[in-house]
């Protein structure tokens, strides 16, 4: 069976995402490189997710959906929502989105925790630290919850806030404004993003 996949399109880059497996979404300056892209990540994708004991499988790409892509693109980020997105999800779905990005979150907070609060620079000298790169994270989401009608979210303590997060997940209620399946991928690609960015900045140079 196929991976689903979908392409978002920018001036600059191209975003490839899987419409099934949120949080495993790369970009490229093309389709084509940004397709090898999300491909070159299956394995890493699979280890984060290889505690949740979800069956995964990096097959043959599909893509089913091309959008119009924004400066958002251009950044590097998801901002358009699939078609598909706008199906009913039924509870069992829900609980399966929940249970991934619970599992990003977890180990986003390990990757902090065994960071070097310095990471290695980029070739030009840029990128975050590990204490500005999770407040990023962080900050993030207290946009990202306003999103799913968690307004009150914003003022919650960190765990708080994850709890109701997955809570809406699991029974969504008020006005979102994200669709479920595109929320679980937004908020999931954001921390793994990240996750992997530390990973790959701990590192020395080679």
């Amino acid at each position: 069976m196929a991976t689903k996949i979908y392409l978002e399109t920018g001036k600059k880059r191209v975003f490839a995402a899987s419409l099934r497996w949120p949080g495993w979404g790369r970009f490229a300056t093309g389709e084509e490189a940004a397709i090898e892209a999300l491909h070159a990540y299956a394995p890493r994708y699979s280890a984060f997710l290889a505690p949740t004991g979800l069956p995964f499988r990096a097959e043959r790409f599909e893509v089913v959906e091309r959008l119009e892509g924004s400066t958002t693109t251009d950044f590097g980020a998801p901002d358009k929502a699939a078609a598909a997105d706008s199906a009913s999800v039924p509870p069992k779905e829900r609980e399966r989105l929940a249970t991934i990005l619970a599992a990003a979150w977890e180990l986003f907070d390990a990757t902090v925790a065994k960071s070097p609060a310095e990471l290695r620079k980029g070739p030009r000298g840029g990128g975050r630290d590990r204490d500005k790169m999770a407040a990023h994270v962080l900050d993030a989401e207290l946009a990202y919850v306003r999103k799913i009608g968690l307004r009150q979210g914003a003022t919650l303590p960190v765990q708080e806030r994850r709890a109701e997060v997955l809570d809406a997940f699991r029974d969504p209620r008020g006005e979102w404004k994200w669709p479920l399946p595109y929320a679980a991928r937004r908020f999931t690609w954001h921390v793994l993003d990240h996750v992997w960015e530390m990973e790959d900045r701990s590192s020395p140079a080679e």
